[in-house]
């Protein structure tokens, strides 16, 4: 699958099934357009994904170096989606912008399909509890904590991703090492607490906890950070490439009296973390 944002720099040889979108966060209605566009592949097209960097909703007005944002919505389909990416199928929410002060919407794609000879196929909102999933959905629901309802919304876990940092190395002073991870500043996090997580990393999948926050006890650097326990686990993993899931807030992050409070509370956390995984393993 090719990925095209924000630039008109290219050109695709032979036919190709497109998704325009602005795929903020890949929820399941993005995740049915893309698809769409991949079951075209039997056909002998070529999957490719237009999206916008940032969102149009960021750029329209603001930006008129973009030439995507000027462009005259026309044009951007006989220009890019036609000509450019030899778009022979599309396939795009009704809600899709684009061109010139987002002026572009489906009723244009659709009028156009006989003179651009794509075939269009507009995808109807994915629902859940009665509302339309978007990215502003996942969003709430992440920044309230609930990493089950993120979770149906994303069509998996919300997760963290990056490389394993040297800490204070503290974990290792109680007998509870932990993997350090610090997200970019524009990541979003859920609210700090503990969270049941698992791992995924180069050979292996495993099950742990996670803070998430400024490690209150032993850290006054105010450092936002995400640190998991995996459960009996030794290996030396600094430098590596490591995902966290979070699947169940815990409890809020706290501050305790000292090391020995700590490492009461977190053996407790990971005591009843294991129960958690083991009733998520056999769905009870």
């Amino acid at each position: 699958m090719q990925i095209i944002h924000g630039t008109t720099d290219f050109k695709i040889e032979g036919k190709s099934a497109v998704a325009i979108g602005k795929f903020d966060g890949i929820h399941q209605g993005h995740q049915k357009l893309l698809k769409c566009i991949l079951e075209q592949s039997f056909h002998g097209l070529k999957s490719v994904v237009f999206t916008f960097e940032p969102p149009p909703s960021v750029l329209f007005g603001t930006a008129p170096e973009k030439e995507l944002m000027t462009r005259e919505p026309q044009d951007f389909i006989e220009e890019v989606l036609v000509r450019r990416m030899g778009a022979s199928y599309i396939a795009a929410g009704t809600d899709v912008s684009f061109g010139a002060k987002g002026a572009g919407n489906y009723m244009l794609l659709r009028s156009m399909a006989s003179f651009g000879g794509y075939e269009l196929q507009l995808i109807d909102k994915v629902c859940y509890n009665g509302r339309e999933i978007s990215s502003t959905y996942a969003r709430q629901e992440v920044e309230k904590g609930n990493m089950e309802e993120a979770k149906v919304l994303l069509g998996a876990p919300y997760a963290i991703m990056g490389t394993v940092m040297h800490g204070k190395r503290f974990g290792r002073t109680i007998g509870m090492p932990t993997a350090n991870l610090l997200p970019p500043d524009n990541k979003m996090l859920p609210p700090n607490g503990v969270y049941y997580s698992d791992v995924l990393m180069e050979g292996g999948y495993y099950k742990g906890i996670t803070n998430i926050g400024y490690k209150p006890t032993v850290s006054a650097a105010g450092q936002m950070g995400a640190e998991t326990y995996i459960y009996d686990f030794d290996e030396e993993i600094y430098g590596r490439e490591i995902t966290i899931r979070l699947l169940k807030f815990k409890r809020p992050e706290r501050h305790f009296k000292g090391k020995d409070e700590l490492r009461e509370q977190m053996m407790k956390d990971v005591e009843e973390g294991k129960i958690f995984h083991q009733k998520e393993c056999f769905g009870t």
